[in-house]
């Protein structure tokens, strides 16, 4: 697969099927993500494949009552805005984003493989999301979805308890990302224009260049 491919359509695929990835697939998404930099090639991660389906049920509650919290919290001013307004094209692409992460969340106990990542003394997770970023590109090369998630922390001792991660360690839960055949098909996510979210040597300073429509593919 080319590169830019993968980079353009790698987005977060939350409609699963519940068929398993083969060992040998996973055993290529792990290479592959343990090859990504670190600081001071110091490589303070630990990774953990969850394919046990009474685990994934037992997460997948937790998992649930996140991701109402997120709707809440988080996302409730921006969902509010959405139902009050839901013709705009903003509130449409938000809807939408909701309906997908609840449908993750009312399914979860499908979902054929997770990944946590943990940096050890890491609570930004600058030391493990290269790799994390990698292994989702790995898994998109092998026609398999993903989507990363936060929205466990809200039951932080609760996962960490079913993980079995060891008490006063420095050990610091990155995230959770969900692995499957995708149900729907890849495409080129939606997003706002990179001229309009990036600048040139100050704050606010003309970036130089304007992206009106992906660069990929290439039509030209």
């Amino acid at each position: 697969m080319d590169v830019y491919e993968a980079l353009y359509t790698t987005r977060a695929m939350r409609r699963l099927k519940p068929d398993p990835i083969p060992l040998d697939v996973q055993a290529k998404i792990l290479d592959a993500a343990i090859r990504a930099p670190t600081g001071g090639n110091s490589q303070n991660w630990r990774f953990l494949f969850i394919d046990d389906k009474e685990l994934i049920r037992q997460l997948g509650e937790i998992y649930q009552r996140c991701i109402g919290q997120l709707w809440k919290t988080y996302y409730a001013e921006r969902l509010g805005k959405a139902n009050a307004n839901p013709e705009l094209p903003e509130s449409i692409a938000d809807l939408k984003m909701q309906r997908s992460a609840q449908h993750l969340a009312d399914n979860f106990a499908d979902v054929p493989l997770l990944l946590f990542g943990f940096a050890e003394g890491d609570g930004s997770g600058g030391s493990i999301f290269p790799a994390i970023w990698s292994a989702q590109l790995a898994a998109r090369a092998e026609g398999i979805g993903t989507s990363l998630t936060q929205a466990m922390v809200f039951e932080l001792p609760a996962v960490l308890k079913l993980l079995g991660v060891p008490e006063g360690t420095n050990w610091q839960m990155s995230c959770c990302v969900t692995f499957g055949y995708p149900t729907g098909r890849w495409g080129v996510g939606a997003r706002r224009p990179a001229h309009e979210v990036a600048f040139r040597n100050s704050w606010d300073g003309p970036l130089g260049f304007e992206v009106p429509e992906p660069l990929w593919p290439n039509k030209g």
